[in-house]
């Protein structure tokens, strides 16, 4: 790069092609120190292809492309945003001679285009475009409903994201969990993983860090998941971390260690599943507390009347399985608590324990079982369980991780730069 004036006038300045629009032509001229130069207007023989004037706009079908036509110049960056704020993703090629968009366009949506430009000299050009994309065709919209509602939660609650239509391909679940955003602070590392055709849950590589705030947002709006199928608008959630909660159930020495921010808060004896009934091992996440359950055996498929029946008033009971598990007041049992497993599955302790665990965790909290002879908690359709997947293997539950799931993770490149220099 010279450092001297440029003797030269800009004569032939970069032509920058959009395919979108409708012809623009200007040309600056330049001279003196290139890194103290005001940028030169680099729209010299700009064109659109595609109708954007007389009403008309644009088809968000059709990517962007920008490219640099003057050997003299080079495109170094451009940025592509619409009036939400949702960037548009795209590739510059490593010689600067040519961008082109990799993510989709919003229908409906009013889109402004910043190309930066440099000369031979190095001499910096700048051009701001703007256009419109046209509605879609159809009107078949893709539904997203976040969970959980609203409130404090554990550190280990997952989120989650319902879509009210499947959606299969590998390519279209790409463009929809890609709009699925989730914020927190402070800031981990996180990402989707795709449950089913309709299910995605969010968590980060280790639990929410304590009194953290999370913000979930979903980009779909307007946006082209398939030729049918376009995206809706979603209700943003936003949620609280509380304190990090862990009780920690020891099946073999038959106690529950509880610790509040890695300090032991209590220890309970307990009594956990007997053989035939033992209790799953692995992480679970507290999903609801309630005062009073009536149990009964015919629910996890013992027959009424047999040896192992029982319907029986339970209190206390936080809930840790969509099939029953729970840790509960279990009267009938105190003197094998801290003894022997004599349960049908579930953590039985005393009223008074019950109590005061019920009135200490919340939903999100974790309960961990070790030392069972029963399996390991299924990662999902059974509650939470994700947190017994390692992360590697969580990673490589998203549509958007290619290569080594245990790189980083997947983020959007809002600002676009060369992929190689």
């Amino acid at each position: 790069m010279s450092q001297a004036p440029s003797p030269r006038t800009v004569v032939g300045c970069t032509l920058l092609v959009i395919a979108l629009g409708a012809g623009v032509t200007a040309c600056g001229s330049g001279g003196g120190n290139p890194l103290s130069a005001e940028p030169y207007d680099a729209a010299d023989q700009i064109a659109f292809r595609g109708s954007t004037g007389g009403g008309k706009k644009a088809d968000p079908d059709k990517p962007i492309e920008v490219t640099a036509e003057d050997d003299d110049g080079r495109i170094t960056d451009v940025t592509a945003i619409d009036a939400a704020g949702r960037y548009v993703a795209g590739e510059l090629s490593a010689d600067g001679s040519r961008w082109h968009s990799t993510s989709p366009l919003a229908a409906g949506a009013h889109y402004t285009v910043r190309v930066s430009t440099e000369d031979e000299d190095g001499a910096p050009g700048r051009r701001v475009l703007t256009f419109d994309t046209g509605k879609p065709l159809t009107k078949k919209r893709l539904g997203v409903t976040f969970g959980p509602k609203a409130g404090t939660y554990g550190v280990g609650q997952p989120i989650t994201a319902e879509l009210d239509q499947p959606v299969k391909d590998k390519a279209q679940r790409a463009v929809v969990e890609r709009a699925l955003k989730v914020d927190s602070m402070p800031a981990v590392e996180g990402g989707w993983h795709w449950v089913d055709d309709k299910e995605l849950h969010y968590r980060p590589k280790e639990y929410w860090p304590t009194h953290a705030t999370v913000q979930v947002r979903s980009n779909l709006d307007g946006i082209k998941i398939s030729d049918r199928l376009w995206g809706g608008r979603a209700k943003p959630l936003k949620i609280t971390i509380g304190d990090r909660v862990i009780a920690v159930t020891d099946a073999a020495s038959h106690t529950m260690t509880v610790y509040k921010n890695d300090e032991v808060i209590k220890q309970i004896p307990v009594t956990t599943g007997k053989p035939g009934f033992d209790t799953r091992n692995g992480v679970k996440v507290v999903l609801g507390k309630e005062y009073f359950v009536r149990m009964r055996g015919t629910s996890i498929g013992i027959a009424e009347g047999s040896s192992e029946s029982y319907d029986l008033p339970v209190y206390y009971a936080t809930r840790v399985t969509w099939s029953g598990e729970y840790v509960h007041a279990a009267p009938w049992s105190v003197g094998s608590q801290g003894f022997a497993n004599v349960s049908h599955g579930c953590t039985g302790m005393s009223t008074a324990n019950a109590a005061w665990f019920f009135e200490n965790v919340r939903e999100g909290d974790l309960v961990k079982v070790v030392n069972s002879y029963g399996n390991t908690m299924e990662p999902f359709g059974n509650g939470f369980g994700d947190w017994n997947l390692a992360w590697k293997n969580w990673r490589n539950g998203s549509a958007l991780v290619v290569g080594d799931p245990e790189g980083p993770s997947p983020q959007d490149a809002a600002r676009l730069r060369p992929t190689a220099v």
